[in-house]
């Protein structure tokens, strides 16, 4: 499905020869939360000091995952898009963006991009497709928005709708970067009727536990990360049509229920808007 040297042995290897094992990796790390087994011991020892100081920072992992599910069955379902560019996707685990959307629409056109050399060691994992449709990984990073666009247009017909999925990945952009202007280029080389799908950590002062975890991180991870509230997460969106219910708890995001309680809020907050 795709010409991607990521798919090959020999390249799987010498990827393999860039991996700090000897260091804490947010990817791993949030691999281990979800159940995998795509981490190392310094991996899980970092996650459970994390979640002794944030018990509830496994919840919002899943959260994220799930808020996955649920933005990407809406667009493909009911919006009727068939293309997504998928920008810091991770490792690969249960439900990936190709899965729920080609299970919906088989059809549908689904291109990764991450620059951990772990994630493209497994990304044949994520480059299996329906034959109606086609999944592709890039090596590239999130700052680099003309070569993104540019190999993903292999893939893509950006003359048509898109859905730029930004899960958890701009946190690692510092303020000093200017993370709303890489936002806004990528949002504003896509046609009408693109979504942007975004979710990001917040810090708010209910929940003074994730800030000593996210301390915790940047003392002794990589990537750092920047928190920000959920007045800041918001303003990714601004020029765009925000979707009801808003930019809120991913967990409350068009919560899968029907038994009325409200959902807890975790600390990982989401939304998706529209492009006109």
């Amino acid at each position: 499905m795709t010409d991607n040297p990521a798919a090959t042995d020999d390249v799987a290897v010498s990827l393999r020869a860039r991996i700090n094992t000897g260091q804490p990796h947010t990817a791993r790390i949030w691999n281990y939360w979800l159940g995998g087994k795509d981490n190392y011991e310094v991996d899980r020892a970092a996650g459970d000091q994390i979640r002794q100081l944030h018990p509830g920072i496994g919840e919002y992992a899943r959260a994220d995952r799930l808020f996955l599910g649920r933005a990407v069955r809406h667009l493909a379902g009911e919006v009727g898009i068939r293309q997504f560019l998928d920008i810091g996707t991770g490792l690969p685990t249960a439900d990936n963006t190709h899965e729920v959307a080609q299970r919906v629409a088989p059809e549908s056109r689904i291109v990764y991009v991450d620059n951990d050399p772990l994630v493209l060691a497994h990304a044949r994992a994520l480059l299996t497709s329906t034959p109606e449709g086609r999944t592709d990984y890039l090596d590239e990073d999130l700052r680099n928005v003309d070569a993104i666009l540019e190999h993903a247009a292999k893939t893509l017909d950006f003359s048509e709708p898109v859905a730029l999925m930004l899960l958890g990945v701009v946190i690692f952009i510092g303020d000093e970067e200017d993370p709303y202007r890489l936002v806004r280029e990528l949002t504003g080389r896509l046609p009408a009727g693109s979504h942007l799908v975004l979710s990001h950590t917040v810090t708010h002062p209910s929940m003074p536990d994730v800030d000593e975890a996210v301390k915790f991180w940047n003392e002794h991870g990589t990537p750092k990360l920047t928190q920000r509230t959920p007045e800041d997460v918001t303003r990714f969106f601004d020029g765009l049509e925000l979707l009801e219910p808003g930019v809120v708890s991913c967990s409350r995001w068009r919560p899968e229920h029907d038994h009325g309680a409200e959902p807890e809020e975790v600390a990982m907050f989401g939304g998706v808007a529209r492009k006109g």
